[in-house]
């Protein structure tokens, strides 16, 4: 038996639409679908499904309360299913604890190709990441002195939002370097986490904007859809190919960060599937700056950091909290 799903959805149609993917994804099985919220609980215990894809705007019980409660008694991945004017809501679930989400497109027909591929390679890499962790020790690589740090960049994919929140929230009111944040995240979806973020920190959080001129004590977030390279003081966005089949891409953020800040730089790679930010973190280390990766351990999924790691570009292996009192005491105005 493979990965069994419940799908939650109170439109037939996109019941359909998600089964019918699903099915035709190996290693994946439907073993049932719920009308709303209340229908989900009482058929989760007698199902124990592996996975829930759960949609949002439900009668009875809505998706958000639905959520609270799965979280509350079951440590089942969920995936939401939303549409971009969800965005607030979706950033809304990661923080309570959802695993990732899908996104509605327009003309869903269209893009069923793009759907499956999505809810694919999101529940396989959830389940691979697992038996990795079953599977592989790291060893922690050794720490060392960091030298005065000017910037901070850091990458996040899955899981990453509540992280960010996380290490953002904890920052004191003034900081003496501006943060670059690049975060796997569709567009929209960014400018709902910008201000989540900006609204439960001291310091000032934006999604950057092309030729945005860079300012210590602000936090910049990679806009969805769009690279997030630094140049001659200023933040640059474009739309070049994906890599990684991601965009932004925190590769390209990483080698233009490295190239002003050298030495000066910390790279900090958080939760995510793949393997974005490997490439930029060995840019980093030849330029001498520093790198810390999250633990294998507070990690939603260790893809990222992990890549890193097994690369050989990492300094220091810390959980959240060890990079949250990290960084404070590294930037830190005091």
């Amino acid at each position: 038996m493979g990965i069994k799903m419940l799908v939650v959805d109170d439109s037939a149609f996109m019941r359909r639409i998600i089964s019918n993917i699903a099915e035709d994804i190996d290693g994946l099985e439907v073993i049932g679908i719920a009308r709303d919220g209340l229908d989900a609980l009482e058929k989760i215990p007698k199902l124990k499904p592996d996975v829930i894809t759960l949609d949002i705007e439900m009668p009875k019980l809505n998706g958000i309360e639905t959520l609270k409660k799965i979280k509350e008694d079951y440590d089942i991945p969920v995936i939401m299913v939303s549409s971009r004017s969800d965005a607030d809501i979706i950033i809304e679930a990661l923080q309570i604890g959802a695993y990732d989400f899908i996104e509605k497109p327009v003309d869903i027909n269209a893009n069923l190709a793009s759907i499956r591929e999505e809810l694919s390679s999101k529940i396989l890499s959830l389940f691979k990441s697992k038996d990795i962790k079953k599977k592989v020790k790291v060893t922690r690589c050794q720490k060392k002195d960091c030298s005065t740090i000017k910037a901070v960049a850091i990458a996040a994919s899955t899981g990453g939002p509540k992280a960010l929140v996380y290490l953002i929230s904890r920052l004191p009111d003034e900081i003496k370097v501006p943060i670059f944040i690049v975060q796997h995240m569709p567009s929209g979806f960014t400018t709902s986490l910008a201000l989540r973020m900006d609204n439960e920190s001291k310091i000032k959080v934006v999604e950057a904007k092309d030729k945005m001129t860079i300012q210590k004590n602000c936090v910049y977030l990679a806009p969805g859809d769009y690279h997030m390279e630094l140049q001659n003081g200023k933040i640059h966005l474009n739309t070049g190919e994906k890599v990684h089949g991601v965009r932004p891409a925190a590769d390209f953020l990483f080698d233009t960060a490295a190239e002003i800040y050298k030495e000066n730089l910390l790279g900090i790679v958080l939760t995510g599937m793949g393997k974005d930010g490997t490439l930029g973190m060995g840019t980093i280390k030849k330029y001498n700056g520093y790198n810390i990766a999250q633990s294998e351990e507070s990690c939603v999924v260790y893809g990222m950091p992990g890549s890193a790691v097994a690369h050989g570009v990492v300094d220091e292996i810390l959980d959240l909290e060890g990079i949250s009192d990290k960084l404070n005491r590294l930037i830190g105005v005091k």
